[in-house]
């Protein structure tokens, strides 16, 4: 008995190392089948031929039809849920709930400091959840809460409403962008940015307004009432029909006709250099750190808190400025309707010229901050009876989204790491939310019309803007030329495929020395 136990003991010894050599071996191959499964799905395939640029063109033509669409309406959507207070106040909205003072100014900034409550909450989900259906399922939410202002008539009420609101509507930005940087390359992706995040909230504000405008005032809500109640509605319907229809990344879009299709959407994206495409359930700290010690990033947070004060005010306050011009309600509606033309029409164009003018991203938005510059200093100038000037100034102060538009394309570009990337994204949306909670304040309802505290901000922004998009193409250049210098020149792109394989490793930009920076 003792030798048969002084055997066993003996195996076990043996054993137990090698269970654990198992063990560590399974861990490890657990996480880089997490971490690299889109490399991994490449070497399985080694059936498929090499990509040609018209079987490329017709992928990204796919990818166009069927997700771009789906990502601007769901944006769209949400913009329109949080902008709506502007359009309520021309149908009584803040006489019928007796707000005062600041009071109303103070419902424009509850919402992104929601917004920056949220962050926190969606940095950690869009880790961990697929980014289309956290997108969604916020979207739904947020929509019920629409719904939810008609019955409220308290300004504590609305408060906690806008809070909560902005709270969901921070998982938007991070979701979007993850999933233009999941599905196009570097240079793809400004002008999808400018069509994603299209400044359409204005047009749908408008033919809303207009549609509530023909209610009769026998009806028995409040005229404001009704507009909640529709377009909450109508985005409840819309969030439930993305869900089943927009994918996450390649892997899991059915639209693709073939495997091969599927295939090369995945591959093509190597060149980008910005690690895998999936979300991962491993959170790496080291990647986390650097994001927040990345002097680019923080540049770029910058850049959207000062760009996004002008939006704040804007938002709350640029139908009210029609209004205050001498126009009624409904025409005040209708005459914002614009708003959206010129500011995603200049988006598209900018982000055009931006993708196309390589290295060029920061120069394209500085020369784009100058129409709104142009806009401010015609409203500002400008006597109030010169109604045409004072209109054309306004619509040219929403030209503020062109760089905003190109401004965020510079991280997506240049981040690279999963976990990085996802910090990083939440970290520039928390930059949009303090620069929407900051712009209301510069409107004071005391300096009503001419609001000389919000020009002023707005002028001051602008030129900051400039320095700080200046500040980040030193910061970058030298960068490059420091890794030409030490690694050599960036390899060659290939029929869209890099000549090294490592397009997928899940590495930060900072890590991999064969990365180059978009200026």
């Amino acid at each position: 008995m003792a030798a048969r136990k002084s055997h066993e003991e003996k195996m076990g010894d043996v054993a137990r190392p090698v269970s654990s050599a198992r063990q560590g071996e399974t861990l490890k191959t657990t996480e880089d089948r997490a971490l690299d499964e889109a490399a991994r799905y490449g070497a399985t395939h080694d059936e498929f031929g090499p990509m040609t640029p018209a079987m490329e063109k017709k992928i990204v033509k796919k990818i166009d039809f069927h997700v771009v669409p789906l990502l601007l309406l769901i944006a769209t959507l949400g913009a329109v849920d949080k902008v709506q207070i502007g359009t309520a106040s021309l149908y009584g909205f803040q006489e019928d709930n007796g707000f005062r003072g600041q009071e109303y100014s103070w419902l424009g900034s509850i919402l992104p400091l929601g917004t920056l409550c949220g962050l926190v909450p969606a940095s950690y989900l869009v880790q961990r959840v697929p980014p289309a259906k956290l997108l969604c399922t916020a979207s739904l939410c947020w929509s019920v809460l629409t719904i939810c202002y008609a019955p409220c008539r308290s300004w504590k009420g609305f408060m906690a409403l806008r809070f909560f609101l902005g709270f969901l509507e921070a998982a938007i930005t991070p979701t979007l962008t993850m999933i233009i940087a999941s599905f196009y390359k570097k240079e793809e992706q400004p002008p999808r940015n400018a069509l994603v995040f299209a400044y359409f909230s204005s047009i749908f504000n408008g033919f809303f307004a207009f549609v509530v405008g023909q209610i009769p005032d026998s009806a028995s809500l409040f005229k404001w009432q009704y507009l909640y109640i529709m377009t909450g509605s109508i985005n409840i319907l819309a969030s439930v029909i993305i869900f089943f229809f927009l994918p996450d990344h390649p892997h899991n879009a059915r639209f693709f006709d073939t495997p091969e299709q599927k295939f090369h959407a995945v591959q093509r994206l190597a060149v980008n250099r910005t690690g895998s495409l999936l979300p991962h359930r491993v959170w790496k700290w080291d990647q986390a750190v650097e994001a927040v010690l990345d002097i680019r990033v923080w540049l770029i947070v910058l850049f959207n808190v000062i760009i996004n004060i002008p939006n704040g005010g804007l938002q709350t306050f640029g139908s009210i400025i029609i209004n205050d011009l001498g126009f009624g309600p409904l025409d005040s509606s209708l005459l914002t309707m614009p708003f959206g033309v010129v500011a995603t029409g200049g988006a598209w164009a900018f982000s055009y010229w931006a993708g196309r003018w390589r290295n060029r991203r920061t120069l394209v938005a500085s020369i784009a901050l100058l129409l709104p510059v142009l806009g401010t200093a015609l409203v500002f100038g400008l006597p109030r009876g010169n109604v045409p000037g004072q209109m054309v100034g306004l619509y040219f102060m929403y030209f503020y989204w062109p760089p905003y538009v190109v401004g965020i394309s510079l991280p997506q570009a240049n981040t690279s790491g999963h976990t990085k990337k996802s910090v990083a994204y939440s970290l520039v949306a928390i930059g949009y939310a303090a620069g929407n909670l900051i712009g209301p304040q510069t409107f004071r309802s005391d300096q009503a019309p001419r609001y000389t505290g919000g020009v002023v901000a707005m002028l001051a922004a602008y030129g900051a803007c400039m320095l700080i998009l200046g500040a980040y193409w030193a910061v970058t250049t030298w960068e490059n030329r420091r890794r030409d210098r030490r690694y050599g020149k960036q390899k060659e792109v290939v029929h869209g495929e890099i000549v090294d394989g490592d397009g997928f490793v899940d590495e930060t930009d900072m890590k991999q020395t064969g990365f180059r920076y978009m200026t």
